[in-house]
């Protein structure tokens, strides 16, 4: 049978290519299904790709034992194989390459059935594909000529992966990188087929590469040349902040200041980021670790996170929620409303007044309902003692989630309120501890004093 696709056939049908400018996830139009009726009349190799999308095993069969040429390739150069892994008809796709499908044919657009797979997050058509000899894809970042590798470049090879677990949320994975334990996260397949997210990838390692801070997690370093990606950054053994806080409750006053200084510090860096601000997006306990020294460090401001604003900032870029909680999210994001960096003073709020609860905001509700009680106004309660609230603290809290973003402080100012009532409260302890010395030290010339006199009183008896 004759190999040359006829130029007027094109199957539109079921899910299309990855890289297709047009395409659709639906199954065809009615116009479509109407094309397929009197399939015996249809040329066998349309035939082969309609049932590829119904996963249509039996007829499969049937057009295969009739010699039916498996890599017929339509007008747009698809194949059969890559119908059935758009659909991700695994079984389907076992029977083409056993048929002698080739696992690389490349559509108009140059996507693979591997990277249709991919794409469309068939990861078992993956697997099958990447049995049969499928090349893996090249890092979308990837460079022919060798002087133009970022300097931050990482050798994937030298990421040591064995005995490794997932940390923070799972985002984040331990590796060894050169003798140190390094946290390692990798990217979602997603990103090889999407332009904006590999071009947002390429806009996040050149800003990752200029934070420098000490309450701001250190980037290290990445993975750009293959597949898969991954962002390399400093690992803190101690943990993160949900973990401290599930373990020791509600904080001494103190320290839930001097922890919420470290958040604060981190954030106005972030925030004063020339020439636009970084906006977090995702401030929780989870994505803020602990130092050995003790200090916090924010963390987890990979491409999902991190944004470069400017004043005309999109709000659908900021709607990015789907695998974080919306326990510490602002009202205006649940409204979909524009947002700039006051979003992270709301959140900022939240934990601060969790350090000093002990518990999260508004626990005994389902985590959907918080949203909901921030956008009615609502606010989570203040059962802690009143001492558990230094002056001011309660307030500058208040203010934080303040319904207005234009009334919430900037980091800055909170900085500055914060040292405040920090050095206020060190100044009550000093006074406390002062009288006591004093006290214990007057105690001990005294006795010395009787000692003396009592001494003196035996000496004139005598």
């Amino acid at each position: 049978m004759d190999s040359n696709p006829p130029p007027q056939v094109r199957f539109t049908l079921g899910r299309q290519s990855s890289m297709a400018p047009d395409r659709v996830s639906g199954s065809g139009s009615d116009s479509d299904s109407e094309e397929i009726d009197g399939l015996d009349r249809i040329d066998p190799r349309v035939r082969l790709m309609f049932f590829s999308s119904e996963g249509n095993i039996q007829g499969i069969k049937e057009l295969i034992e009739l010699k039916t040429d498996v890599n017929f390739k339509d007008i747009d150069n698809r194949t059969a194989l890559h119908v059935a892994a758009c659909q991700g008809f695994c079984d389907v796709a076992l029977l083409l390459l056993q048929a002698g499908a080739h696992v690389d044919s490349k559509d108009r657009w140059g996507s693979t059935p591997l990277a249709d797979a991919i794409h469309y997050k068939n990861h078992d058509m993956s697997k099958l594909l990447e049995k049969h000899g499928a090349k893996p894809l090249m890092a979308p970042m990837h460079v022919k000529d060798a002087r133009e590798v970022p300097e931050y470049e990482i050798t994937a090879t030298e990421l040591d992966f064995t005995d490794s677990v997932d940390i923070t949320k799972g985002t984040f994975t331990i590796a060894s990188w050169r003798g140190t334990q390094v946290a390692v996260k990798k990217l979602k397949d997603e990103l090889f087929t999407d332009k904006d997210k590999v071009r947002a990838f390429r806009d996040e390692l050149e800003l990752l590469q200029k934070i420098r801070h000490p309450n701001v997690v250190q980037f290290l370093g990445a993975v750009t040349q293959s597949n898969p990606m991954m962002i390399v950054t400093e690992y803190l053994p101690k943990g993160d902040l949900r973990l401290f806080l599930k373990r020791k409750g509600a904080l001494k006053p103190i320290t839930a200041l001097k922890f919420a200084m470290d958040i604060a510090r981190g954030m106005n860096y972030l925030h004063e980021n020339k020439p636009e601000p970084i906006i977090h997006r995702d401030l929780e306990p989870s994505n803020v670790l602990r130092a050995d020294s003790g200090h916090l460090k924010v963390a987890d401001f990979g491409i999902s996170e991190l944004l470069k604003v400017t004043n005309e900032v999109k709000q659908e870029k900021l709607m990015s929620y789907h695998e974080t909680t919306w326990r510490y999210v602002a009202p205006e994001v649940y409204r979909n409303e524009d947002c700039d960096t006051k979003v992270d003073v709301f959140s900022f709020a939240l934990i601060l007044q969790e350090m000093i609860e002990g518990c999260q905001p508004f626990a005994t509700k389902n985590e959907e309902d918080v949203p909901k009680a921030y956008v009615a106004k609502e606010r989570p309660p203040f059962n802690a003692p009143p001492k558990s609230y230094a002056h001011g603290l309660k307030e500058l809290i208040e203010e934080c989630w303040h319904e207005n973003p234009e009334r919430r402080p900037t980091f800055r100012n909170i900085i500055i309120r914060l040292e405040s009532i920090h050095n206020s409260i060190n100044r009550r302890r000093r006074w406390k501890v002062r009288p006591l010395k004093w006290f214990q030290k007057m105690e001990t010339i005294w006795k010395k004093d009787d000692s003396v006199r009592s001494s003196r009183d035996r000496s004139s008896h005598i």
